[in-house]
């Protein structure tokens, strides 16, 4: 169960929204039925992660549909892999440090009296802050004139988020000024997990064209438990003691499936590059929620109710452009990428998960520009690149809840800033790289071997 202890947090003004992360305070999504009850909150965050494997693709700000011309390309770009001339084993080391926004306390509508914790007007947001590591990216590339073959491994998710809320009040009008009624408080935590393990072939048709085309199996793992807390009264803060514990809910998605990964690869010219991708995502999941009472609820952990629905990931679908100079010591490369975050929504059924909330498909922009410095031993590459991560908030319909309404509104685009530096030697390349934002900051290091 969610712990005090589990994340560290700092409260930041209401209005920093520049909330990219997929952000949930959900008292009536995942009820049966329309009505919303102190008794029946989930809170939930999930970041997801599109980006392309490996530290080079990262410096250059995930500009690398158009480029992929390393072991990476099984899943940025399978047509890419005709590039190699030798095989390959490419392995990443990824770290993420997440800080998530959530609505600790304050009001969803009156002003505050002062008394107690009823102090704040309007919402206060504070965020959680988790960091988590681990082997990302893992591939053996084998070219062999006009084809080449790649297996690999690519952690696309790993995401933690904790959060505890405490006073959030509402105005009573017709009780008059010094009416209130405090909400339930809230102790969340979320951990979601998304690999994919896959084969994936490229074909070089002629000179300057080639295709790719993969298959990968998808496993997403989400845990998402929530406790909801009797207020000790209307002044106080929450001790949460076990007896005032009165509902606990879990939250999980659970998949496993296949989807494909294709490509294209073309030379426009001697100095450009045409690349484009289409990645399906996992449709084969299931989301579902169960419910039980707690000490502070008798009987204790009786079963509430438990509701389950299909869900579906995101497709993602992308082109981009490079162009390198006369000699290769600057590369350029700009890239788009479709994101369609609605499927996530779509795919739940809207007779059992009630008043569910709008998201946008989102359009990502990335440029980037590496510059080789050819006459060093061993080879030094210098990597620059920013991108923009669109707004894609869950946010409350107009008919919502005004609870619901206000901790679940629109945010806003994300600008990313990155830089690596990649060092060459005869049979082995080592790249480091940080991407860098308001609230995920990622490093990676990469290395891959030529034999």
């Amino acid at each position: 169960m969610p712990s005090s202890s589990s994340h560290r947090h700092v409260a930041v003004p209401r209005r920093s929204r520049g909330w990219r992360v997929l952000l949930l305070l959900l008292p009536a999504l995942f009820v049966p039925g329309a009505a919303w009850s102190q008794d029946t909150e989930t809170a939930l965050a999930i970041e997801f992660n599109f980006s392309n494997p490996g530290a080079r693709s990262m410096g250059l700000g995930g500009a690398f549909a158009a480029i992929a011309d390393d072991a990476t390309a099984a899943f940025a770009n399978p047509a890419g892999l005709v590039q190699l001339i030798e095989p390959e084993v490419s392995a990443e080391f990824r770290s993420w440090r997440y800080s998530t926004p959530f609505v600790e306390s304050g009001r969803v509508f009156g002003e505050p009296t002062g008394i107690g914790l009823d102090t704040v007007s309007g919402l206060r947001v504070a965020r959680s802050t988790e960091e988590v590591a681990g082997l990302s990216f893992l591939s053996f590339v084998y070219p062999k004139d006009r084809w080449a073959l790649a297996f690999y491994r690519h952690q696309m998710a790993n995401f933690e988020f904790a959060s505890e809320t405490q006073g959030i009040f509402r105005g009573v009008p017709e009780g008059g000024p010094q009416a209130r009624e405090r909400y339930a408080e809230l102790r969340s935590v979320t951990n979601l997990e998304i690999v994919s393990h896959g084969v994936s072939a490229g074909l070089r048709l002629g000179e300057r064209f080639s295709i790719g085309l993969g298959i990968a199996r998808f496993e997403v793992e989400l845990s998402a438990p929530s406790e909801s807390y009797r207020p000790p009264n209307q002044i106080d803060p929450n001790p949460f003691l076990p007896e005032a514990l009165q509902v606990v809910n879990v939250l999980t998605i659970d998949s496993g499936d296949w989807g494909i990964n294709a490509g294209f690869l073309w030379q426009l010219a001697d100095r450009w590059q045409l690349g484009g991708f289409y990645r399906q995502g996992a449709e084969k999941g299931e989301i579902t929620i169960e419910s039980r009472t707690g000490p502070g609820n008798p009987p204790a952990d009786t079963l509430r109710f438990a509701i389950a629905s299909p869900s579906a990931m995101p497709d993602v679908y992308g082109l981009g452009l490079a162009w390198c100079s006369p000699g290769g010591a600057l590369t350029v490369g700009f890239e788009w990428d479709r994101v369609e975050y609605s499927t996530i929504v779509d795919s739940i059924d809207g007779t059992v998960f009630t008043l569910l909330p709008l998201i946008d498909d989102g359009d990502e922009i990335h440029l980037g520009a590496e510059v080789a410095l050819l006459r060093s031993k061993p080879l030094v590459a210098l990597r620059a690149g920013v991108w923009l991560d669109p707004d894609h908030r869950l946010r409350a319909r107009d008919d919502a809840d005004p609870f619901i309404r206000a901790v679940r509104q629109p945010g806003e685009d994300e600008l990313h800033f990155a830089a690596g530096v990649g060092i060459v030697f005869q049979t082995m390349q080592v790249d480091l790289a940080v991407d860098l934002s308001d609230l995920r900051d990622t490093g990676s290091l990469s290395a891959i071997y030529r034999f």
